[in-house]
């Protein structure tokens, strides 16, 4: 693990292209560690921008857009940004997702479940850091009936995978 605070920022600055990709260095403030759909997104509006873009990919991509564009665009910095990765989550619920209690035979991650999880991870910061999933059940229930898309999944399934979603990003 890398100690950023002894990077000098004004000499990230000057590095090759390919030596602040290896920093994952923000292209205006040389801070390492930035990750770059946040920064992006928050340098044009916030969740708005998110989700515009997101609006590309359909309503789960909508969600997931506006999510990072909310957490920039709020104040937060790159710090939040790094701390929500949807490419990361993604790839963390797929390899893990046959593993739950609550996964059915014949379920597909693509279809079934990822929409589920995203719920979960993509509104998490929507809410205050000592917020619970259960208090605010039922705005994350009508983000799934938004975002579900094709899923066989009711809500009653779902949720629990929304909350381990919401859980692990907590």
């Amino acid at each position: 693990m890398s100690n950023h605070d002894s990077i000098d920022r004004s000499e990230v600055k000057h590095m090759s292209k390919e030596a602040k990709q290896d920093l994952n260095a923000d292209i205006i403030t040389g801070e390492p560690g930035s990750h770059p759909l946040g920064t992006g997104i928050g340098g044009v509006g916030g969740a708005a921008a998110g989700a515009a873009i997101g609006t590309m990919a359909g309503p789960l991509g909508t969600l997931i857009g506006g999510a990072i564009g909310a957490i920039v665009g709020g104040g937060a910095g790159h710090a939040a940004a790094e701390a929500l990765d949807p490419t990361h989550e993604e790839a963390y619920w797929r390899a893990e997702h046959a593993n739950a209690d609550y996964y059915k035979e014949g379920y597909n991650f693509d279809r079934d479940l990822h929409p589920a999880y995203a719920v979960g991870y993509a509104n998490r910061a929507n809410y205050p850091v000592d917020a619970r999933f259960e208090d605010h059940e039922s705005e994350l229930e009508r983000s799934w009936h938004e975002v579900k898309g094709e899923s066989r999944m009711e809500w009653n399934d779902a949720r629990r995978a929304s909350r381990d979603a919401w859980n692990r990003v907590s």
